[in-house]
């Protein structure tokens, strides 16, 4: 199975300061166990480099060396918007009257959706269980 990687659970798992890192760490050794892929965007380096989200944020240079990792990873799958996954979002935007805020998760899902990725890892599932059409995997467990 391919899995989407929201940023946050990327975060969860590269990130000691996180209150779940423990156990997206565990939930993702499962997976990858199993034999899953996931897919990913580089929005993690802005999140983990913040000095106001951590205490002890991760320097430029070892955040770029983990995107680095993880983009080249045999289990990671690249994707990229396209035209269809815009409009979806574009769609999607007025169908749910989402505001600024939600744009990012919304670029994020529609490219998830255009690529046929059914389930997503996030810390957040609230953020793509409202297009009803991925199933979310948090580090507590699946959300449906």
């Amino acid at each position: 199975m391919i899995h989407g990687m929201d940023t946050g659970f990327l975060v969860a798992v590269e990130h000691t300061e996180h209150a779940e890192h423990a156990v997206a760490r565990q939930v993702l050794a499962g997976l990858r166990s199993a034999g899953d892929q996931f897919a990913l965007v580089a929005e993690f380096m802005h999140v983990v480099t913040d000095a106001r989200r951590f205490a002890r944020p991760i320097s430029m240079k070892t955040a770029n060396q983990l995107m680095h990792q993880w983009w080249t990873a045999a289990e990671v799958i690249p994707i990229f918007p396209d035209n269809l996954a815009m409009l979806q979002f574009l769609a999607w935007v007025r169908q749910f009257s989402l505001g600024r805020k939600r744009l990012l998760d919304t670029l994020l899902a529609a490219t998830f959706r255009h690529a046929g990725i059914q389930s997503v890892l996030t810390t957040n599932p609230a953020d793509f269980g409202v297009f009803g059409v991925f199933s979310c995997v948090t580090p507590a467990g699946a959300v449906p």
